[in-house]
């Protein structure tokens, strides 16, 4: 097969018409315990993670935003309690085990938000109506990754912000450990708490074939976005990105 058809599934080449598959059947597969294993793959630091980012959002009282694969909610509602009544916060995922999952979750929590099930390659969005686009944790699991910052662009408005926060390259002297921790351990967790080894193998290779910081700053720019920045988070586990539309 021509490799311009094929696409990084972890460590595997797989069709790029088949990556979106695979990838919605490992969170078909862990939406139960999705959020559970977030606590315990971070110890509870994706919640610092997530603050921080709805910290440089610059979203406040009546602010649009756009949550891209949005999964379970978690920032949905931290934005929307900025967007306030006046805002809207849109929760989209491609994968509806997950966006039904992330829906019923902020519904029991109180918070209506509107929801649609799209790929963030192709948004179902007007031209400049967002002042801001998140997407955490997302980014690597999505086959064309210019196309989705490209669609994320064109959906801002002048003057919006896109935030990607997502796993990235870790601080050189840690790389072993982290290597370590991401292979034998994680899977091995994914499996006693989701029955699921593979699907967390997944995650941890998706991780590494993930584009660096600097990469991404480079995608950003290519798409379009000034002033991209990055903020390392726990020695660089983990990025925020941010690019502006002007």
């Amino acid at each position: 097969m021509n490799t311009q058809n094929q696409t990084h599934f972890g460590f595997e080449q797989v069709a790029e018409a088949d990556k979106a598959l695979r990838v919605a059947g490992v969170f078909d597969s862990v939406f139960q315990r999705y959020d559970l294993m977030n606590d315990l793959m971070s110890g509870g630091l994706h919640r610092l993670w997530k603050a921080f980012t709805v910290e440089r959002s610059g979203v406040r009282e009546g602010s649009r935003v756009l949550d891209v694969a949005g999964g379970t909610g978690d920032l949905s509602r931290a934005f929307a309690r900025r967007a306030g009544k006046n805002g809207q916060v849109w929760l989209t995922d491609i994968n509806n085990v997950m966006l039904t999952y992330g829906r019923d979750r902020l519904v029991n929590k109180g918070c209506l938000l509107p929801v649609a099930q799209c790929n963030a390659e192709k948004l179902p969005f007007s031209d400049a109506y967002f002042d801001c686009v998140s997407v955490a944790f997302g980014l690597r699991n999505m086959t064309h990754k210019d196309q989705a910052l490209a669609e994320m662009f064109r959906v801002l408005r002048p003057g919006g912000r896109l935030l990607v926060l997502e796993f990235s390259h870790v601080w050189k002297p840690l790389v072993p450990l982290y290597d370590f921790y991401s292979f034998p351990i994680i899977p091995r967790i994914g499996e006693l708490v989701t029955r699921d080894e593979a699907s967390y193998r997944y995650l941890a290779e998706s991780i590494h074939v993930h584009p660096d910081q600097e990469t991404l700053v480079a995608m950003m720019r290519q798409a379009g976005f000034e002033n991209v920045e990055y903020f390392n988070l726990t020695m660089g586990v983990v990025a925020l990105h941010r690019g502006f539309k002007f």
